[in-house]
């Protein structure tokens, strides 16, 4: 395999800089990204339009087979007559957010029951709760109104156990984060408020697990399960996610320069409650994907 390109120009479209590095014509190039040949950081990625920062690495495997289609490979990793968990890839949203939209969460998992012969139309799905669309990892719903209303009741009770493995500027420290969460913090952002009547109480448990360089890998236990909870803490903490796209501003204006990744560092890893109907505990796990591991193999 070739040795990677490193990029030493910011601004760069990934198609731009294939096209200057292999001499191939506009079309070429756009081509080897849209099927899967080219990997940024040890990532495919099939963004042609994808602006490249300073310090990243591209590689062009041209045996690299196509990409899979999520909306045919959905990963079920339980499934009774009651509740379904999906291992959701980063990009795809929980649920849609308009009437028309299509390539959710739910729809990942209607196509992998249709690949097992279930009917997969007729079978209703109960929005638990939620991920970020950039976040990967275990996503749960509700089959019967039984499971959703006991599975709801645990939320609220916070004892659903869910803890998320994410990379995070600078030095984090072991530590509890509680603030009261409001929708406009002041700028237009989500954030922390000091007026305890208007904001919604949210807990996080970070643990300290590995030093990399610029950064650290923690893992982050919820308590509550706010909107963006983890970002935000992390980010009011001065320790913004890798690939964060939103909560970076004060990072940012303190002069602090952001590492690149193609994704959000940030994938629910662990799932445990109590079945609403069996009473058993389930006790449930995802590995890191690829592409994480990748950002992470990097940072070491």
């Amino acid at each position: 395999m070739a040795e990677p390109w490193i990029v030493d120009a910011d601004g760069l479209t990934l198609a731009a800089f294939v096209k200057a590095k292999t001499g191939v014509a506009w079309s070429v190039a756009k081509r080897q990204i849209a099927t899967g040949k080219v990997f940024v950081d040890g990532a495919v990625t099939t963004t042609i339009d994808q602006r490249l920062v300073p310090g990243q690495q591209v590689e062009l495997r041209s045996n690299a087979p196509r990409p899979h289609d999520p909306e045919r490979e959905g990963v079920l990793v339980f499934d009774d007559p009651h509740i379904v968990v999906i291992d959701k890839p980063a990009d795809v949203n929980s649920v849609p957010y308009e009437d028309r939209e299509t390539g959710t969460a739910m729809d990942l998992i209607r196509g992998a029951w249709r690949r097992m012969g279930k009917p997969a139309t007729t079978i209703a799905l109960h929005v638990v709760h939620r991920i970020d669309r950039a976040t990967s990892g275990l996503l749960m719903f509700a089959k019967s109104k039984r499971a959703e209303v006991g599975l709801a009741a645990q939320l609220r009770a916070h004892t659903m156990e869910r803890t998320y493995l994410c990379v995070a500027h600078g030095k984090v420290t072991s530590r509890r984060i509680e603030s009261y969460l409001v929708a406009d913090r002041g700028d237009g952002l989500r954030g922390s408020t000091s007026r305890l009547d208007q904001g919604k109480r949210a807990v996080t448990h970070v643990e300290a697990r590995e030093s990399l360089r610029g950064a650290t890998l923690c893992a982050v236990r919820l308590e509550t399960g706010k909107t963006h909870q983890i970002r935000i803490h992390l980010s009011e903490a001065g320790h913004p996610l890798v690939g964060e796209p939103v909560y970076m501003r004060d990072f940012e204006n303190a002069g602090h320069r952001l590492i690149s990744s193609p994704r959000l560092m940030l994938h629910a890893a662990t799932l445990g409650f109590e079945h609403p109907v069996t009473g058993a505990w389930v006790a449930l796990a995802s590995p890191l994907p690829p592409d994480f591991t990748a950002i992470v193999d990097r940072l070491r």
